[in-house]
C-alpha cells in the first residue's frame, strides 16, 4: 500500500504548475493504486509471454470448491498434489458422514484431476476411513 497520495497532500508538497502536471500526477497515482491492487505474480505471468497457468493456491482453492459443488460434500484438506502433463492431480480429504463423537466421523480421500487451467476434469473416491483411525497403509 502506498501513502504517497495522502502524504503529498498533507505535507503541502509542490502545487502543480499547469493542467499537464495535474494530469500527470493523477495518472501516476492511478497507476500506483492499480499496481498495489494486483497480485505480485499476475503482472509477471502476463509479461512472460502469456503463460496461462494459474497460481498454485488458486488451483487448490478452486479444486476444493468444484469438488464440493459436484459432490455436495465438505472438503477438509488437500493431502497431496502434483503437476502433470495433463494439468494437476490432487488428493482431497472430504467429510462424508459426520458423527458424534467427531473421531467416529467418516472421511474419504478423493483423487481429483484438473486441466492446466485448474478446471476439474474428473474425480473418484480412492479410500474411506474413520477420522480417529490410524492409517494402516502407511500413507
Amino acid at each position: 500500500m502506498s501513502n504517497t497520495k495522502s502524504t503529498s497532500r498533507s505535507q503541502g508538497s509542490r502545487e502543480p504548475q499547469d493542467s499537464r502536471d495535474v494530469e500527470e500526477t493523477e495518472e501516476t497515482e492511478e497507476a500506483e493504486e492499480t499496481e498495489a491492487e494486483e497480485p505480485q505474480g499476475s503482472t509477471d505471468r502476463r509479461a512472460a509471454g502469456g503463460d496461462r497457468r494459474p497460481p498454485l493456491m488458486e488451483v487448490l482453492r478452486e479444486a476444493r470448491a468444484q469438488l464440493a459443488e459436484l459432490t455436495g460434500l465438505v472438503p477438509e484438506s488437500v493431502s497431496s498434489f502434483e503437476q502433470t502433463e495433463e494439468g494437476w492431480s490432487l488428493e482431497v480429504e472430504v467429510l462424508e458422514l459426520e458423527r458424534v463423537p467427531d473421531t467416529m466421523s467418516l472421511l474419504a480421500t478423493y483423487q481429483v484431476e484438473l486441466d492446466p487451467e485448474g478446471q476439474l476434469t474428473g474425480y473418484r473416491r480412492v479410500r474411506r476411513y474413520e477420522r480417529g483411525r490410524a492409517d494402516a497403509r502407511g500413507r
